[in-house]
């Protein structure tokens, strides 16, 4: 009535269940990053401005300044540093907490003429501890970006905001935009 066939099974060749192991390992390992990762930014987001400053602070190569700026050097630069009335030659990327870019020089690749003064508080301050050729990336409180109004609607309200800097050259106000090294002109 029933037949039973026997199926030979040939033993596992040596080495191939610790293959299977490392490949099971490796994909949780990658799920568990994800998930970690994921994770941060929500907890990131979820922080108020001063505890993610505060938190912020705490790494070891962040220096806080007394207005509460923060700033992480990239790339130490050599030459001078500008003033407050001086014009500078920048490449930057300005983001959200999020992660979300507002307002950066890579979308059309040419650096921008920017006044150091005129602009937010935090990038006044932070473009002039720079040296020209230095890439630094600044944490700005709301107080020093934008405050409770946020932007055009793209920064919301009391957000800190995050620029990754680069500083090109430095015009002294006398010269003003159109004296820009490389033949830029105004803004």
């Amino acid at each position: 009535m029933s037949e039973v066939t026997a199926v030979p099974l040939r033993p596992i060749a040596k080495g191939s269940l610790v293959k299977l192991w490392v490949g099971i390992a490796a994909v949780v390992a990658i799920g568990v990053g994800a998930a970690y990762m994921s994770t941060a930014s929500q907890v990131t987001m979820a922080m108020s401005p001063a505890e993610f400053m505060a938190s912020n602070g705490k790494h070891g190569d962040v220096v806080t300044t007394p207005t509460g700026l923060q700033y992480q050097i990239l790339e130490e630069g050599s030459g001078p540093k500008p003033g407050p009335s001086d014009m500078v030659l920048v490449n930057y990327d300005g983001k959200l907490l999020s992660g979300k870019t507002f307002d950066s020089t890579k979308t059309d690749g040419k650096p921008r003429p920017m006044p150091i003064g005129g602009t937010i508080p935090g990038w006044t301050e932070g473009i002039q501890l720079m040296s020209q050729g230095a890439k630094y990336r600044f944490w700005m409180p709301p107080e020093l970006a934008y405050g409770e109004q946020g932007a055009g609607g793209v920064i919301p309200p009391n957000a800190v905001i995050t620029f990754d800097v680069e500083l090109l050259a430095i015009a002294p106000a006398q010269m003003g935009a159109g004296g820009m090294p490389g033949g830029h002109g105004g803004m």
